[in-house]
C-alpha cells in the first residue's frame, strides 16, 4: 500500500518526512517514552515542540509499563499544554502499549485513572492488537467505553503486514468502541469489503517508515 493514498499518519522520531505528509489531516507524533527500566522518568525523544498548525495532532507516548507515577502524568500534561501553546491543533494523548489480551482488565483500570488526570479538553487514544477482537474479555473491552475515544488496531509487525489479518478483522463485526485500522507503509493490504460497513470504523492510520537501504549503498 502507498502512504500517499491516505491522510492520517504516525510519525516516529528519526523517520524522514516524505511527500505523503503534505496531504496529512491527522498526525500522531511520538514525543517520548515511559520505560520500566527508568521508573519515574519521561524520556523525551523529540528535541522541541512541534509547530504544525494545519493538521490535527496527537501526542504519542510509548510505554512498556503501567506503573506510572504522578511525575510522568504531570510531564505529559505539561507537554500537551506546550504543544497547544505553540499553535498546534492538539487532539489529545495516545498511549502506545502492547497490552496482553488477558491483561485488558488491568489496562482498563490504568486508562480510567489516566483519563481522570487529563484535562477534559484532551481526548485519549490507544493502540490495540487484532487479538483483542477475538480473545479479549468482553467485560474488559466494555469497560473502555467512555474512557478512550478511539482504539487504533495495528495490523503489522515491524515493516510487515501480519499474515491472515483478514480473518482477525472479520471478528471486529459489531465492535463496540470507535476504532481505526493501523497500516504500515509499503505493507501488503487489501481492505476487507465488510469493514467500511462497521458503524464504529473511523478510517486508517499509516505508520511511516524510512525506505530500506539500497543494496550496495554506501553508509555515511
Amino acid at each position: 500500500m502507498a502512504a500517499s493514498d491516505y491522510d492520517s499518519f504516525w510519525l516516529w522520531a528519526g523517520v524522514k518526512a516524505g511527500p505523503a505528509l503534505s496531504r496529512a489531516r491527522t498526525l500522531y507524533l511520538l514525543d517520548g517514552e515511559i520505560r520500566a527500566r527508568a521508573p519515574g522518568r519521561y524520556l523525551a525523544l523529540r528535541p522541541g515542540v512541534p509547530r504544525l498548525p494545519a493538521p490535527e495532532t496527537w501526542l504519542v507516548v510509548r510505554t512498556d509499563t503501567l506503573d506510572w507515577g504522578g511525575e510522568e502524568v504531570a510531564r505529559l500534561k505539561a507537554r500537551l499544554e506546550a504543544w497547544r501553546a505553540a499553535g498546534n491543533r492538539v487532539q489529545g494523548l495516545q498511549v502506545d502499549f502492547d497490552a496482553r489480551t488477558r491483561g485488558l482488565g488491568r489496562y482498563a483500570a490504568f486508562l480510567a485513572a489516566l483519563r481522570r488526570a487529563l484535562p477534559p479538553r484532551y481526548r485519549l487514544s490507544i493502540t490495540g492488537l487484532m487479538d483483542w477482537s477475538a480473545n479479549g474479555d468482553p467485560a474488559a473491552l466494555a469497560a473502555l467505553d467512555g474512557i478512550v475515544d478511539e482504539i487504533v488496531i495495528q495490523t503489522y509487525r515491524g515493516r510487515d503486514t501480519i499474515p491472515g489479518y483478514e480473518a482477525w478483522l472479520r471478528r471486529l463485526r459489531g465492535f463496540r468502541l470507535p476504532f481505526k485500522i493501523g497500516l504500515v507503509e509499503g505493507g501488503q493490504w487489501r481492505a476487507p469489503a465488510e469493514l467500511a460497513a462497521e458503524p464504529r470504523f473511523r478510517g486508517y492510520v499509516v505508520f511511516l517508515v524510512n525506505p530500506p537501504p539500497q543494496p550496495g549503498a554506501r553508509r555515511r
